[in-house]
């Protein structure tokens, strides 16, 4: 595939952006080729994704490239971007706490068609923000979970079928029509869980100076150029504590911009369990906000009692038990200790986090650390 690299230099700010696409491809070529390429006035040119870079001169046109991104074209864009920034975080959803500026940064680079990778612990809200910025940016969304794909080739490619009517044929996959679509937000959930072989068919569908699906390994078999627009954005659990995760590959890492989403802070997840559960008794919110908080902050410690945090996820599930009647320590029950070992006895995880919730269990209630509490009738207390 032909590449086209546009390069201006404006005082010492030099730009780079892929002539058919839009771009940006500083990261994509080495500092002394476009300083070489800037430093001459020249634009940059390769015949395939294997050949090296060439200076050409700025009248050069390409063939088999498509309509040519020209200057005037691109500073339009660039206006359009600016001014969906200047005011983006209005929409934000309100039951979405995300910093103002990740927030910008990602639908900054979702309207350049950019590759984004959320990463952050499980349960913190990394697939509901992808699908808030595309929302946001009124994008049509693919969705699919790589994590759970078998079939990775039939997922993303797709499979040979015979019928008695049509004989053999192929029936192309649902991201490759997704592919196709100009102004697509395709979400590949759980990249970090996919088969090796999801990464190597990804591969050249992410590099942004390649951007193809090829249907097959064969001589001449045809290829699907991925879409104007089209922006790939991929989440995962990074950590020793994911024992399901494979050390994703540098290379494919390499073709995402990363952008951390961290848990919320005990402020923000307390305003989001009232907003979603405004019926919620105060003491009740704290409570289990409280409990996940210290999870979490024991997990940092440096010799923590526990492997894992309670999640946002978590905390909203049990914010349901508790507006649908069951206790505290029912929820604990059900919710919050069975995701915990009792490996250890007395010095076991599920132990620690026993201990932890009776703290928070009111006055007129026993708890004790083999069985469920036992609420006191005359308490009117508390609610929950």
């Amino acid at each position: 595939m032909q590449t086209l690299i546009i390069v201006e230099k404006t005082g010492t700010k030099v730009t780079a952006y892929c002539a058919n696409t839009g771009l940006d491809m500083k990261k994509s070529v080495t500092y002394m080729t476009l300083k070489k390429a800037a430093d001459t006035g020249k634009n940059l040119f390769k015949t395939s994704s294997s050949a090296k870079f060439k200076l050409v001169d700025k009248s050069f046109k390409p063939t088999e490239m498509g309509e040519s991104i020209t200057p005037a074209s691109a500073n339009a864009a660039t206006n359009d971007v600016f001014a969906f920034l200047t005011d983006c975080t209005k929409k934000r959803p309100k039951e979405l706490f995300c910093e103002d500026l990740t927030w910008k940064f990602l639908c900054r680079n979702v309207m350049r068609g950019r590759n984004m990778l959320l990463t952050g612990p499980t349960g913190c809200g990394k697939s509901q923000t992808a699908l808030a910025v595309a929302r946001a940016l009124n994008r049509e969304v693919f969705y699919i979970n790589l994590g759970a794909t078998q079939d990775p080739r039939g997922a993303l490619i797709g499979n040979t079928h015979f019928s008695k009517d049509a004989g053999t044929f192929f029936n192309e996959s649902a991201f490759v029509k997704a592919l196709k679509t100009p102004d697509t937000v395709i979400l590949l959930d759980e990249i970090s869980r996919a088969h090796p072989e999801a990464w190597n068919i990804l591969m050249t569908v992410l590099d942004p100076g390649q951007r193809y699906l090829r249907l097959d390994e064969a001589v001449n078999t045809p290829t699907v150029k991925v879409a104007d627009g089209v922006s790939f954005i991929g989440t995962a659990n990074i950590g020793s504590e994911y024992t399901a995760v494979r050390v994703m590959d540098r290379a494919l890492l390499d073709r995402f911009t990363i952008a951390e989403i961290p848990f919320l802070t005990a402020k923000e997840e307390s305003k989001l369990v009232k907003q979603l559960f405004p019926d919620l008794d105060k003491n009740a919110v704290d409570a289990i906000t409280e409990i996940a908080g210290q999870t979490r902050s024991e997990v940092r410690g440096d010799s923590p009692k526990i492997s894992t945090p309670i999640s946002t996820r978590s905390v909203l599930e049990v914010a349901g038990l508790l507006v649908d009647g069951f206790t505290l320590a029912e929820c604990a029950e059900v919710s919050i200790y069975p995701l915990y070992s009792q490996d250890g006895g007395m010095q076991s995880e599920r132990t620690f986090m026993k201990q932890l919730v009776q703290k928070f269990i009111p006055d007129g209630t026993e708890a004790n650390l083999n069985g469920a509490a036992t609420a006191d009738p005359n308490n009117n207390n508390f609610p929950f």
